[in-house]
This record gives C-alpha cells, sequence and structure tokens, in this order.
C-alpha cells in the first residue's frame, strides 16, 4: 500500500498537544531545488510548510535538516496525504485493496499471463499468488518497489516524519481518506493496473534502474529533475494524470486555503504533486501566496 501506501501515500504511517512556540528558523534559499518551502502571506497569521516525500527508501538515507525540524516544530499541526496515525485507515485499507464486483486477477490475464505473474510472486517475492487473487493490480506493483531497492531495511519518509512529529506531541491528520485513495484506483481500468503489472515484471532491471534514479534525484533534492523524469519515466503514468495528480491537487489546494488560514501546518506529501504548472507550489502562488524555497541541508 502506500502509492497508495507505497506509489501514493504508502501503506505505512502514524497526535497530541499543539506548540506554544513560533519560532521558525526561515532560512530562504535561493535555490529552488529543496523538498522544503514556507507559505506565507495573503491571510495567513503565521507561515506554514510543504514538504515533499517519498514513499519508499532505505531507512539509512531518510534525515532531516535543522531547517525542516525546526520549521515542523513551530507549526500547530501536521497533514499528510492520510491520517497514518489512525489504526481505522490501516484496518480499512485492507477491505478497500480489493477489487470491485468480484474481479479476480486470474480474470485479467490470459492464462500464460498469469502463471508468469503467478511465478514471479511465487520464485521471487516468496508470496503466493493465492493470497492476491482479489487486489488492485496498482497495489501489486507497489510489493515490487522493496526488491529494487539496495539495503535490507526500508522505510518511508512519512513514517519517519510521524516519529518525529509523535516526538513533538503534534497531532497528525489525513488529506484524504483510505476509502477516497483506493476509489481513485477505481476509477482506472483494472485490466490496464494488470497490463502495468505485467509489464513491471517483464521490465524489472529497466524499472530498478529509473527508480535508482528517482531516488538519487531525490536524496540531492533535485525537484527539477525530478519533474522532467516524471515527464518523460514510466513511473509518470502520463494516461492518468489528472485522476493521479491533477485533481488531487486542486482539492487539497482547496482545503489548505482554509486550514492554513486558521492555523499554522506542516503539509508533507509526495514530492512529485510539488512540481509542474499544476503542483502545489504553482497552485498555491496563483490562490496569492508567497512560496519561497528554505534551505533544507
Amino acid at each position: 500500500m502506500r502509492s497508495v501506501i507505497i506509489i501514493f501515500s504508502c501503506c505505512i504511517f502514524f497526535s497530541g498537544c499543539k506548540s506554544q512556540t513560533k519560532k521558525p528558523l526561515a532560512k530562504k534559499n535561493n535555490d529552488t531545488n529543496t523538498l522544503l518551502w514556507q507559505v506565507s502571506g495573503k491571510d495567513l497569521k503565521n507561515p506554514s510548510y510543504l514538504f515533499g516525500t517519498f514513499h519508499l527508501l532505505c531507512k539509512d538515507d531518510i534525515k532531516f535538516s535543522e531547517q525542516l525540524k525546526s520549521s515542523l516544530q513551530s507549526t500547530d499541526e501536521v497533514y499528510m496525504e492520510m491520517d497514518m496515525d489512525d489504526p481505522s485507515t490501516m484496518l480499512s485499507g485492507l477491505l478497500y485493496m480489493n477489487m470491485k464486483d468480484g474481479k479476480k486477477l486470474k480474470d485479467l490475464y490470459t492464462n500464460d499471463e498469469y502463471k508468469k505473474v503467478e511465478s514471479y510472486f511465487s520464485d521471487s517475492l516468496g508470496m503466493p499468488m493465492m493470497m492476491f487473487q482479489s487486489i488492485k493490480p496498482y497495489f501489486l506493483v507497489a510489493m515490487l518497489y522493496p526488491k529494487m531497492m539496495d539495503c535490507k531495511t526500508a522505510s518511508g519518509v512519512e513514517e519517519e516524519l510521524m516519529s518525529f512529529a509523535k516526538e513533538n506531541k503534534k497531532e497528525i491528520k489525513g488529506l484524504e481518506t483510505m476509502q477516497f485513495q483506493a476509489s481513485v484506483f477505481d476509477s482506472i481500468p483494472y485490466q490496464w493496473q494488470a497490463k502495468e503489472l505485467l509489464k513491471n515484471i517483464d521490465s524489472f532491471s529497466f524499472y530498478k534502474k529509473e527508480f535508482d534514479t528517482m531516488v538519487l534525484e531525490y536524496k540531492n533534492q533535485q525537484l527539477s529533475a525530478m519533474e522532467k523524469l516524471l515527464a518523460k519515466s514510466e513511473f509518470g503514468s502520463d494516461k492518468y494524470e489528472e485522476i493521479l495528480l491533477t485533481k488531487r491537487n486542486i482539492n487539497w489546494i482547496s482545503q489548505l486555503k482554509s486550514i492554513m488560514k486558521k492555523e499554522s501546518v506542516f503539509v508533507a506529501v509526495g514530492a512529485g504533486h510539488l512540481v509542474g504548472e499544476k503542483g502545489l507550489l504553482n497552485l498555491l502562488r496563483k490562490e496569492g501566496y508567497i512560496v519561497e524555497p528554505l534551505n533544507n541541508k
């Protein structure tokens, strides 16, 4: 789960008193290649912050700058794609991962194609396909990502952020529900999803190279390079960009306009949502906010 819980908002994530201090270290950054941004101006009494996450990294690669820690500590609440601090979110995920109308994975493939997928999950992942007959294929694509990683211990940036937020007694909230995220994938034909799963299996080494490149650009905070990579990459899912990115970004902006007016918040969502003409950074500027890069080294 987590792009939908690894691809999405990943299947891993995590309330307390509000901070009484308001003293962020606003170190402005002339370089716009940063994952951390300050949102101010318009009708905001105090600034809020926007941070781009990556849903799955080697745990040792996840490190937070003093600027990021200070920014989060200065806010009242933390918002992520989903409220993964709520146990009901994870429990409902088990239900919403299933395809609708009793559809089964076998229904989406020829006999030979299904045998190939079944063999890959059994031999390469050590998972019997019998367990996943009703699961949306895109969720199964997410299960391939840990195998692309060159480390034994993986984690999500959101997961580590949640630990830090809990240490600082920050309440965590979600911009979406698990039900909504799962419904996004019901809007994408299961047949197409099944083809994507098979394509990932057939071209695993190619996708691993793309994944490695994306991880490197993220670690170096090269948002511009990530945007270009997503635009030309198979990871970009251009065919369903409107569903996966654009509509969700617009919905989040609508919520944040009201939320940020009332309180200062730290917003952490997938880095792919920040960039582009219809990305959060540009949409916030169009709404009249001042959106500035912060030094996140």
